[in-house]
């Protein structure tokens, strides 16, 4: 799986981008009403000037134990189920599945307002009359409860813990998203129910704009991830002829040698002899980020590259077809296309061969 710091950084980007507003609409009016209440029991003229600081922090701070702690039991029901690519494959795409309802649900679309999950009612009234308390540990709590009350982003990111398959990494990527909402949903958190609300609408819409860009994008890492989209686009660049060091032939057998660089597979178009006993060596230095998640979808292959050194992956012996191989998070790869030797007749070329 990609690294711990990559998944870190999709998770705040994701927070900063996509859930802050989102989050803050389902989650924001709690801390506005406990922040409100204490305010005003200590000091109804000071209000939001003493009362402010110290309950927001109280409450992210316990918002961000609460999901780092789920983050980390999710990584590890992925461990337990150790799911293969094809599996992690899935579930992206069904977070971005969850991503586009609640992005179609945002523009008021009626007809998938009944497929969008909700948490169950008596848990947003649990911690609604939580809120009424004006107790110093009131916000705190309310931050570490809004675990139950998530919103469309959150589930879709949780998700992706599951696919890490890391109580580390899955703390992580929750963590991120935690943090990466944070400065929004602290301004938003008292600005979506006071002077703000004519402008409510008009984020919502926004919202939902960014949600669905989120989603189409862990779309498309998923589907590449799983092998049923050309690694092209981002995960690959413009075809180019294979350097002559990359295919090697010794003793009838064919080695492929590509280069994992940050962000980065290189050659990412590979032009190879079908019908060869073939090894594929994945060659890092200094490699950092999901690069060293590598995966090849139709092998069933997914290695942790080292930060420098050599692996070797059997290819079998392939037959005329393409072969695609991307990073954990399908976010960067390439193709290796298996050609006929010239002189001989090939079959019906449909999937290289296991």
């Amino acid at each position: 799986m990609a690294s711990t710091t990559t998944l870190f950084v999709t998770g705040l980007t994701t927070g900063l981008f996509a859930g802050g507003a989102s989050c803050a609409a389902v989650q924001g009016g709690l801390l506005a009403g406990a922040v409100g209440r204490r305010a005003t029991a200590r000091n109804p003229e000071a209000g939001e000037r003493n009362g402010l600081f110290m309950p927001v922090g109280a409450f992210l701070g316990a918002k961000l134990a609460s999901h780092t702690l789920l983050g980390a039991v999710l990584g590890l029901v992925g461990a337990a189920a150790q799911p293969g690519p094809r599996t992690r494959a899935v579930l992206l795409v069904a977070g971005a599945v969850l991503m586009i309802l609640f992005a179609l649900d945002m523009f008021g679309v009626r007809a998938v307002r009944r497929f969008v999950p909700r948490p169950p009612a008596s848990w947003g009234r649990r911690v609604r009359r939580s809120a009424r308390s004006t107790g110093v540990t009131t916000p705190a709590v309310l931050g570490f409860l809004t675990v139950l009350i998530p919103c469309g982003v959150t589930l879709s990111v949780e998700l992706i813990a599951v696919t890490t398959g890391s109580p580390f990494a899955g703390a992580a990527v929750m963590a991120g998203f935690v943090l990466g909402t944070g400065p929004l949903f602290a301004v938003l958190g008292v600005f979506l129910r006071s002077a703000a609300r004519p402008w409510q609408g008009r984020l919502t819409i926004i919202t939902a704009v960014i949600v669905l860009a989120v989603a189409l994008w862990t779309a498309g890492s998923g589907l590449r991830l799983g092998g049923w989209w050309p690694t092209t686009g981002p995960a690959a660049a413009a075809p180019a002829a294979t350097p002559l060091e990359t295919v090697t032939t010794s003793g009838g057998t064919q080695t492929i040698t590509i280069q994992a660089r940050t962000n980065l597979y290189t050659p990412t178009a590979i032009t190879a002899t079908a019908g060869l006993p073939t090894k594929l060596v994945v060659a890092t230095a200094d490699t950092n980020g999901c690069v060293r998640a590598f995966v090849v979808p139709d092998r069933g292959v997914q290695e942790i590259l080292p930060v420098t050194g050599r692996t070797a992956v059997d290819l079998g012996t392939p037959k005329p077809g393409t072969l695609a191989f991307t990073c954990g998070m399908g976010m960067y790869g390439g193709e290796i296309t298996f050609q006929q030797p010239t002189g001989t007749q090939s079959p019906t070329p449909k999937e290289t061969s296991r």
